[in-house]
């Protein structure tokens, strides 16, 4: 964590969506001995990209590699610049913050991106400074530090936005599922109800579906056929 070691001013935050089969999550940090609650993010690297740097800190939180990742906003408001909270995070790791870390102190712009994963494949991970990794509810989050409920709200909007011309569903469920589980996916993200025939006739409309046999659970006249994103 040596200043030299990153670039300046410069962070990053993730937004980790994960869908538990009826509702969106997110992976927030709790970090230790304050009760504070972030979202992950980190540093860049003097010799790292951007990209690579969200997917190595998201790879330590999630165990994951293979990751969908957009870039969504940068924030940069002075009302964001607290090195209070900063220090407090320190001092209650055992961290002098003007001796050990004082450019953690500075002023940092940072860099939005929202992860797409499957959430039945993620044991989360908290980092060196935090108590607790885990997943809460869209709906249910803690007090956030600084304008990352903000950010949270920005992610939440970009999503949305981007259900018309992506099937983002695709990286929050398994590789093949039902049309009522890929429903489900775009009601959570929406937070409303679809009419199912509507909604299976758009689905089927795009061309972007591939259908598969039925999934068969007992009752054969009643199994739903599986699909998967072509």
């Amino acid at each position: 964590m040596a200043e030299r070691a990153f670039l300046p001013h410069l962070a990053y935050d993730s937004v980790v969506f994960g869908f538990s089969g009826d509702e969106l999550k997110i992976l927030i940090m709790e970090y230790h001995n304050t009760g504070l609650f972030a979202l992950p993010g980190g540093f860049v690297g003097s010799n790292e990209d951007l990209d690579l740097a969200v997917r190595r800190g998201l790879a330590e939180r999630t165990g994951l590699s293979d990751i969908y990742l957009e870039q969504f906003h940068a924030f940069g408001s002075m009302a964001r610049y607290k090195p209070e909270v900063m220090a407090t995070i320190l001092q209650a790791n055992g961290h002098n913050p003007e001796r050990d870390f004082p450019w953690m102190l500075d002023r940092f712009i940072t860099i939005a991106y929202y992860a797409l994963i499957n959430y039945k494949d993620v044991v989360p991970k908290p980092d060196a400074l935090s108590d607790s990794c885990r997943w809460y509810p869209v709906k249910e989050l803690p007090k956030l530090i600084l304008d990352h409920e903000g950010i949270v709200e920005k992610a939440v909007l970009t999503l949305r936005e981007n259900l018309d011309r992506k099937l983002v569903g695709g990286n929050l469920l398994p590789q093949r599922f039902t049309m009522k589980e890929l429903q489900h996916v775009y009601e959570a993200i929406l937070d409303t109800k679809l009419r199912r025939t509507t909604f299976q006739r758009a689905m089927l409309a795009t061309g972007r579906l591939k259908r598969h046999d039925k999934q068969y659970s007992g009752k054969a006249h009643k199994a739903p056929y599986l699909y998967s994103f072509t």
